[in-house]
């Protein structure tokens, strides 16, 4: 099967199986304050990451790229939409336009219609540094997503097998690299211990990509003839993922990814340690089914669902959002419990 034609059964797939919810999120309870002491005028969604600064903590995650006149469009809408947004936005693999040059267009068309935009280049871990270069040349990217997925790749007939000095190629681009390097888990989310390994090797930002969003285990499988059923449900809960980085340290950003679907959820997001939260399949369905206009209305919503939770919490800031309280249960707190993470220090912060 063809590279394109093997992109575009993953989106055909991505939009087929519809949205579900992260019910792990729902482990997440924010403490009410009643005396917020706080405007709606007074929230601020900007925020910096990995020395990337961001209009709103909200940008479009890595989809699709190389897989011709469809990924084309679908990039030149959501870049259509990055742009009438303010939000950053990331391109999905460019190993594609790397080994096929008739493919470039397909990414390109993301620089030419958001030309003073954040956009972010894509990458997998088998990247070398060259081909990392180039990927960021032909975006002019302001970063480098390289993403993890091991899953993906031995769910998939014709995936990767061997996963030998990733790191190492990691380590590498996180020194040389003249942009910032963002490690992406494409929705199985990382432990504290892959976390650590990558604060170690360099990497200032990582986006836990968490399961409870796009599954692409059970997107493999719909492609083999034989579905490995196990992988189906394997992964780390996003909100547990989320809290697991921030246990490791706190030098290196976090973005949240996997599962969100309204204000709430980000909020919940940002509150446990995310410094921002990239959305994929919930804005690709969007697009596909109803257009441009309302994936900006949807992202116009978002901000303002965030602005008023914020405000009632009485979190003028993404850092201040940080220090709200909230109440872990659930699976969530048995999880943090067996790893022992103490979930108290999340229920007896407040806002300073």
């Amino acid at each position: 099967m063809s590279r394109s034609k093997r992109k575009w059964d993953h989106i055909r797939f991505a939009v087929e199986n519809g949205p579900k919810r992260n019910t792990a999120l729902d482990d997440i309870k924010l403490v009410h304050q009643s005396l917020p002491n706080c405007s709606v005028s007074d929230v601020r969604l900007d925020h910096s990451i990995g020395g990337l600064y961001l209009s709103s903590p909200i940008f479009i995650n890595a989809m699709t790229g190389g897989g011709g006149e469809k990924t084309y469009q679908i990039n030149q809408g959501l870049a259509k939409v990055a742009k009438e947004t303010g939000v950053a936005m990331a391109v999905g693999s460019q190993m594609a336009a790397l080994k096929d040059r008739s493919q470039r267009y397909t990414y390109e068309v993301v620089r030419k219609e958001n030309p003073s935009g954040i956009v972010i280049a894509n990458l997998g871990s088998e990247a070398t540094l060259d081909q990392a270069k180039a990927a960021i040349e032909i975006i002019e990217a302001n970063a480098l997503q390289i993403h993890l997925n091991v899953i993906q790749e031995l769910t998939m007939p014709e995936g990767d097998r061997d996963f030998t000095h990733a790191l190492n190629r990691i380590e590498t681009l996180a020194k040389e690299l003249p942009v910032p390097l963002i490690v992406k888990e494409v929705g199985f989310g990382m432990s504290k211990e892959t976390v650590q390994q990558l604060a170690s090797a360099g990497v200032s930002v990582v986006d836990v990509g968490g399961f409870g969003g796009t599954n692409f285990a059970e997107i493999e499988n719909k492609r083999r003839e034989k579905a490995l059923s196990f992988f189906t449900d394997w992964g780390i809960p996003t909100p547990v993922s989320l809290i697991e980085a921030s246990s490791v340290s706190a030098d290196i950003s976090i973005v949240g990814s996997g599962g969100f679907k309204d204000g709430h959820d980000i909020v919940k997001g940002l509150a446990l340690g995310a410094d921002a939260v990239g959305i994929a399949g919930y804005f690709l369905r969007i697009l596909v089914e109803e257009g441009i206009e309302s994936v900006v209305e949807e992202i116009h919503t978002l901000h303002e669902e965030i602005s008023m939770i914020m405000t009632a919490l009485g979190a003028k800031t993404i850092a201040q959002l940080k220090q709200a309280p909230l109440v872990i249960s659930g699976d969530t707190h048995h999880w943090l419990q067996e790893r022992g993470i103490d979930t108290k220090k999340y229920s007896q912060r407040s806002i300073k």
